[in-house]
């Protein structure tokens, strides 16, 4: 039986895009230097297992304070219990772009040509959207569904 690392799953189950590991890891040393594959393998392998590390260690955190959601503050304090300290500081930078960067895309979501959308608008869009969709459960029929509905009882009432 397989060890199970994490919850529910075994190890080879976690991992990591292989495309993407290797990308950065090349991204991050000299172009002159070439990684064989097992090394590749074996970067990928210790980043996983890093990573189940710090969550795991959050996930302690986050029970000690008596919280159920392991927040930005859990990571930082298991960085900080498993000595990676010096750390911290960067990482709390990459967190803060992340969240710049995160809403500037849940504003631009939201927006269409520069304004948002008015209550009637989201309504009228919200309408059109079930509509096209009771359209396509249809099979091409728009009218709402106790319409079609009474129109069958009528049919077969006749």
């Amino acid at each position: 039986m397989e060890p199970m690392d994490i919850v529910g799953k075994t190890k080879e189950d976690a991992s990591l895009p292989k495309a993407t590991m290797t990308k950065i890891i090349k991204e991050m040393l000299p172009p002159d230097v070439r990684v064989a594959r097992d090394t590749q393998d074996l970067l990928i392998e210790c980043c996983v297992e890093f990573i189940n590390l710090i969550s795991s260690e959050s996930n302690e955190v986050c029970n000690r304070e008596e919280k159920r959601t392991i927040a930005p503050e859990h990571v930082l304090k298991a960085l900080q219990v498993l000595g990676f300290g010096e750390y911290i500081e960067e990482v709390y930078a990459a967190y803060e772009q992340h969240k710049l960067e995160t809403m500037d895309t849940v504003r631009a979501g939201k927006c269409s040509n520069g304004a948002e959308m008015t209550e009637e608008e989201a309504l009228a869009e919200q309408q059109r959207m079930f509509a096209e969709a009771r359209a396509r459960m249809n099979c091409g029929v728009t009218g709402p569904p106790k319409q079609q509905d009474s129109e069958a009882e009528q049919t077969l009432n006749s």
